[in-house]
């Protein structure tokens, strides 16, 4: 991917500027938490979101790990989102009490079993997108079944999992059937992960969620929860339909949520620190470009059609990572600022965050007085 040429003045590669030290003596890669731009993150969201008349029941899927769970609640959040049974059981052996597995389930026995382990540990509210795992859900429970708080899943133009608004009501009318209670809907605007889909995907989650409810309560069920938002439209959010939303990459920022124009470069919280190993000057022919020690097995290999490359160099905003092998980067650099040394490490913000943080057993946490400690990405790998 070529850099476009501009003049040595007008940029200059951040060697120190908003970034904090990487600690002395560690090895590369390592994935580095920022606390204080972390805490910054967690507790701007809080405020907006609140001041907006909504909820906040933050994605855990992102980080994974219970010193930031015990940030987000500390900052006000209703609960906790997560992605598996697995993961939910994590969290709640560790004392958060509202738990939302955002994903409809078939339930197995073996699942089943774990569900009522959750269930006697927390108070637990599961997604479903149709009638057949409802029914499915209640045998497996029994009795137990109608102590989950049901939320159906609506599809509201990313065309993954979801029923229609209209379909929800034979949904609902099963799970009443079956004995189980529904609580409310709620849906993943994902088409909002594109330059210029925010603002759709927005309005397509607000118009889906308004006639899901007003079909559901025309059909005589009580909708308490209306539940929306991802990272790109969670602040841009307000209660006009909306109960709460449930973002998860914005403790960390990533390259993706920086081209989407969601997250400042100065906030992004989570890096790669990486060493240069490799560099080269190049000429007409062959690229100018460092090679890192940070490959796809730590970085992730997401790259979205839009995306500028792999992933972004925080000290030099212009850099871009033109390819991934498993446990290098290739680096182009544009041709107006100095290639760093050999040897010299570089933050790396990956492209997609949740991704990279499930490839490590765990992170360094810096503050900003330069004190570290490990934090365990305790529900890494719990994928059911």
């Amino acid at each position: 991917m070529p850099i476009s040429r501009i003049p040595r003045d007008a940029a200059k590669c951040r060697r120190t500027e908003n970034l904090g030290t990487i600690p002395a003596g560690i090895n590369t890669p390592q994935v580095i938490v920022d606390v204080a731009k972390l805490q910054q993150n967690i507790d701007r969201v809080a405020h907006r979101v609140a001041s907006q008349g909504l909820k906040l029941r933050p994605h855990a899927k992102t980080h994974k790990m219970h010193e930031i769970a015990e940030r987000q609640m500390d900052a006000g959040a209703a609960g906790l989102t997560v992605a598996t049974v697995g993961e939910a059981l994590a969290f709640a052996l560790h004392g958060v009490a509202k738990i939302f597995i955002a994903y409809p389930l078939w339930v197995n026995e073996s699942q089943a079993a774990r569900i009522l382990e959750l269930m006697r540990r927390a108070k637990l509210s599961i997604g479903t997108d149709s009638v057949q795992a409802v029914q499915q859900m209640a045998r497996m429970l029994g009795e137990k079944a109608s102590k989950i708080k049901l939320v159906i899943e609506i599809d509201s133009g990313h065309h993954r999992s979801g029923t229609s608004p209209q379909g929800a009501v034979e949904i609902a009318d099963a799970a009443r059937a079956a004995g189980m209670r529904v609580h409310g809907i709620f849906t993943f605007p994902g088409h909002s992960y594109s330059p210029d889909g925010i603002d759709a995907a927005l309005n397509d989650e607000h118009k889906a969620l308004a006639e899901a409810a007003c079909l559901l309560r025309e059909a005589g069920h009580a909708i308490k929860r209306i539940s929306g938002g991802s990272t790109p439209t969670a602040e841009l959010s307000d209660n006009s339909v909306l109960t709460e939303v449930r973002p998860g990459v914005y403790v960390f920022g990533d390259a993706q949520q920086f081209e989407l124009g969601r997250v400042r470069w100065e906030d992004i919280s989570l890096t790669v620190a990486s060493t240069v190993i490799s560099r080269h000057e190049g000429d007409g022919q062959i690229p100018r470009r460092i090679v890192l020690d940070a490959g796809s097995k730590v970085l992730g290999s997401d790259r979205p059609a839009w995306a500028t490359g792999y992933g972004r160099i925080a000290q030099c905003p212009e850099a871009r990572i033109s390819a991934l092998s498993e446990h290098h980067a290739t680096v182009l650099w544009p041709e107006h600022l100095d290639l760093p040394a050999h040897g010299e490490q570089l933050h790396v913000i990956p492209n997609h965050v949740c991704v990279a943080v499930n490839l490590v057993d765990n992170v360094l946490a810096v503050h900003e007085d330069g004190t570290s400690e490990v934090w365990d990405v305790a529900a890494r790998g719990l994928n059911f």
